[in-house]
């Protein structure tokens, strides 16, 4: 059982429901508490001579509401508190997942325009906490291309075999062995891959082919899964080798699977600040199923 609770966070949209959902699963097969948490800004505009309305108590926090209301019918739920937080959500939400497990919202919430397809408080969070972020997006979202699926619990991983992240596998294996799913690694590589010289326009061709380069990068992915293989002896992990975009091939995966996790860049000597790097972004925008934002495991000593 975890101590640490799987947050939950709720404004009272469709979307923040359908991630609520997913949050009550994964706290049950986590046998983790599910804490539920609506976060309410107030202007900070307002007149000197009106005083703004203070701290919302859970109990008088209508979102909250509707919220138990909406569990209330569930037989099987996990122990749930609520909690009504004030201030802007794009900065409290990342500081809650210095207490979470895990911090579950949607892709969408009541503000900002509705044809985006990620929110900027889903961003903030999955840029900035310090736990995994899973953004759960709208049912009914399309997948073209999508590659041919066994039907089955499938969880989806991104692994950079010139730069694999051990946080990310280790959730990715946790998460396939408590589902009771198997585990899709999608490792892409480059091709073609053309020389450039110093002639204008001269291209030469690769010094290798393509089969060499896919037998590598299976090699490589291979020796990464084993020590996971390991400790989670129950958990079939398949690589999954082809040329293309990462995103690309991550988002055509997607479809029907439980959960797609990807890692977060690492913060570098150069670019201290936090960086959500251009595959989370693009698979969080165009994924079919939860995408789950994981971040580094801290540099060794």
């Amino acid at each position: 059982m975890s101590t640490l609770p799987v947050i939950a966070a709720v404004d009272g949209s469709d979307d923040s429901l359908v991630a609520l959902d997913w949050a009550v699963e994964a706290a049950l097969v986590r046998e983790a508490p599910l804490r539920v948490v609506h976060v309410q800004q107030y202007p900070a505009w307002a007149k000197p001579d009106v005083l703004p309305a203070g701290r919302p108590e859970p109990e008088d926090d209508p979102v909250l509401d509707q919220v138990r209301r909406y569990l209330a019918g569930r037989v099987e739920r996990p122990v749930t508190e609520y909690a009504a937080l004030e201030g802007a959500p794009g900065a409290v939400l990342p500081e809650l997942g210095a207490t979470a497990e895990l911090l579950v919202l949607g892709s969408r919430g009541r503000g900002g325009f509705a044809s985006l397809l990620l929110g900027s408080n889903g961003l903030a969070a999955a840029r900035d906490a310090e736990c995994p972020v899973v953004v759960v997006p709208k049912p009914g979202r399309e997948v073209h291309d999508a590659m041919p699926i066994e039907p089955g619990p499938r969880v989806v991983v991104g692994l950079q075999v010139d730069g694999p992240d051990e946080a990310t596998l280790s959730f990715a294996f946790t998460e396939a062995a408590l589902r009771g799913a198997r585990l899709q690694v999608v490792a892409a590589y480059s091709w073609p891959a053309h020389i450039w010289t110093a002639a204008p326009g001269l291209v030469l061709p690769p010094a290798v082919d393509q089969d060499a380069v896919e037998n590598e990068t299976r090699a490589l992915a291979e020796g990464f899964l084993a020590p996971h293989r390991e400790r989670h002896p129950d958990v079939h992990a398949e690589p999954y080798v082809a040329p293309g975009d990462a995103a690309g091939l991550l988002v055509s995966a997607s479809r029907d699977a439980h959960l797609v996790v990807v890692g977060r860049h690492r913060r570098r000597l150069l670019a201290p600040a936090r960086m959500m790097g251009s595959v989370a972004q693009a698979v969080l925008l165009h994924a079919a199923s939860p995408v789950a934002v994981v971040p580094p495991a801290p540099p060794e000593e």
